[in-house]
């Protein structure tokens, strides 16, 4: 591939943690300055520490901050980036922005935002993908709004069925309903999820297969008519419909399919007039594939395609946005070796419950030698957000073939070291040893109906008390906002207190102790996390059940079911819709 010369001056991240920070290592190799965006809880964040500017967004949650148009156009404005890249989530594949981008000059890094129209929109996506020959999983083609819709779904195509974000993927907003009984309660809570994820909360409907594989295809297109697939990746291994490891080549995968698959994969992108990278997902069951979505934007796993692949898809991305030819034919792609993928969440895996573990990261150590790369958003002292995805870092291993990569990949594991929240390593390490995984009999459900977590316990260390006031004082680098941008300066500060200038990294107190998903078993129904209640759904006097649910919690973009371990009455209601609450509060009481 031919030498290139930088194509921006500089490039605003519309993005936050290891996307924004992959995002400016590209950009760094490339000779591009870059511009940082952040909320109030990011201030100090590893993405607004690295970028060579960093302005202030305002607010907390996302829609506050990073899902706040006017506030980053204003960003854009102020900067003088010349174009903006959107990393994935948030506003990625969202037409309107990329308009409102695209109409202050500055270049959006991403398709143009009529293909985004039709297959960031997973209903238009399914009629597209289907005109070109390209079936799908049976499904709706229109947005749903009545449970009775679910319903009729389901009797007709039979259940379970899947309830999912039309305008967002990544299993955000996507409920499985086994039955017309839950079809109201799980409608709610899809809409919810997928307006606090991606802003629009339409939802629809598919038939939920029974033991398909989840496989993805690599696509990249240019302004010049060229469109390669680079490659598949196997994402198979999910909970909560979350993917949790990620690998490419996939194993036990027929050739003639993934050559057919390719070749769908940019039969779709072509009948879009798609530009710049995506992912055209497919669930593959039985010797069939079927067309499930496409994402419009860099997917979280891009890393193990660039692993085998030897590219760059930032690099490629940003090329293309300049309006550069692709440099390489189709056969001229290469997939060497095997890649493994594993999402390190800030979640407790205890007893399989996936439980959001917001809070300050006391140490993370990552892991090196040879074929071995940490993706990470942050590092030592950083404090995991309950307003944010809990995904941290992602490590990714290469090998000369599957076993080599697997074997590398357990070897890293042991090697990271992440303490003061619970993390979703020790799972991860199951996963990657059992026999279904090692011979490549997985599935989409597999690690929910097949994988035994019951008795897998992962705490988190607590931190430290906070040290005396009598140290030496030293000079430190502090943050300062000027008329919203941000600076760096030097003051001399106490030593013990340095962490707290730079966003309270020490000196903070201990998290509570922590909990099971729905109390003690004394009738004290407990939160187990930092979050913000939804809706309650007991009131005082009423009547429950072991198991029931009292009320639903909202942590890191996930909704979260807190219920009664012990029947009764309900004594106590403490908490309304609305209400913030920290790990070990009291929501009811029930005697």
């Amino acid at each position: 591939m031919p030498v290139w010369w930088a194509v921006f001056e500089k490039v605003l991240i519309a993005n936050r943690g290891e996307i924004a920070v992959r995002v400016i290592r590209t950009c760094r190799e490339l000779g591009i300055a870059t511009v940082a965006v952040y909320s109030e809880l990011d201030r100090e964040a590893l993405h607004v520490r690295w970028a060579d500017e960093a302005y202030a967004l305002g607010g907390q949650s996302a829609a506050e901050s990073y899902l706040n148009t006017a506030a980053i156009l204003d960003a854009v404005e102020r900067s003088g980036a010349d174009a903006l890249h959107p990393g994935y989530g948030f506003f990625s594949e969202n037409a309107d922005f990329a308009r409102a981008v695209s109409g202050r000059g500055v270049t959006f890094v991403g398709p143009p935002p009529e293909a985004i129209e039709i297959m960031g929109d997973k209903i238009s996506s399914r009629r597209a993908a289907e005109a070109a020959g390209v079936a799908g999983v049976p499904g709706h083609t229109e947005p749903v709004t009545d449970p009775a819709e679910v319903a009729e779904f389901g009797a007709r195509h039979g259940w379970p069925v899947a309830i999912k974000a039309a305008f967002g993927g990544g299993g955000r907003g996507m409920k499985v309903v086994a039955g017309p009984e839950e079809t109201a309660a799980a409608m709610e809570s899809a809409q919810r999820e997928a307006q606090a994820y991606f802003g629009r909360p339409d939802i629809y409907l598919e038939k939920y297969l029974d033991w398909p594989r989840h496989v993805e295809m690599q696509v990249l297109a240019d302004t010049h008519g060229n469109a390669l697939w680079l490659g598949e990746r196997d994402c198979s291994s999910q909970r909560r419909h979350q993917k949790l490891i990620e690998e490419s080549p996939a194993p036990a995968f027929p050739e003639d399919i993934r050559q057919a698959m390719g070749e769908a994969a940019v039969t779709v992108a072509k009948a879009c007039g798609y530009v710049n990278a995506g992912t055209v997902e497919f669930l593959f069951q039985d010797g069939d594939f079927f067309f499930l979505e496409m994402n419009t934007r860099l997917q979280v796993e891009h890393p193990v395609t660039e692993m085998v692949s030897g590219l760059d898809l930032v690099e490629l991305q940003l090329r293309v946005a300049a309006g550069e030819p692709l440099a390489f034919s189709q056969g001229e792609v290469r997939r060497d070796g095997h890649a493994i993928e594993v999402r390190i969440n800030a979640e407790d895996p205890s007893g399989g419950r996936f439980t959001p573990s917001p809070g300050r990261i006391e140490e993370l150590k990552p892991p090196g030698g040879p074929g071995v790369r940490l993706d990470a958003g942050y590092e030592s002292g950083d404090t995991v957000s309950q307003y944010y995805d809990n995904l941290m870092a992602k490590l990714v291993v290469w090998g000369a073939d599957r076993e080599a990569a697997r074997r590398r990949m357990l070897r890293a594991l042991d090697e990271m070291v992440v303490t003061g929240v619970a993390t979703t390593i020790p799972a991860d390490r199951i996963i990657l040893e059992h026999p279904d995984f090692v011979a490549a009999r997985h599935s989409t459900r597999w690690v929910e109906d097949v994988v035994d977590l019951s008795s897998l316990t992962a705490t988190a260390a607590a931190s430290p008390s906070p040290e005396g006031d009598d140290v030496p004082r030293v000079l430190r680098e502090v943050t300062a906002e000027v008329d919203g941008r941000r600076y760096t300066v030097k003051l001399w500060v106490p030593e013990v207190s340095s962490g707290a200038v730079n966003g309270g990294r020490k000196g903070m107190r201990p998290p509570r102790p922590r909990t099971t998903d729905s109390g003690t078993g004394s009738g004290t129904v407990i939160v187990p996390m930092q979050g913000t209640v939804v809706k309650v759904l007991v009131a005082l006097g009423d009547a429950v059940e072991v198991g029931q649910t009292i009320c639903v919690l909202e942590a890191m973009k996930m909704e979260n079911a807190i219920v009664a371990e012990k029947a009764g009455t309900v004594t106590e209601v403490k908490v309304a819709a609305g209400d913030s609450v920290g790990a070990g509060d009291v929501v009811a009481v029930i005697e």
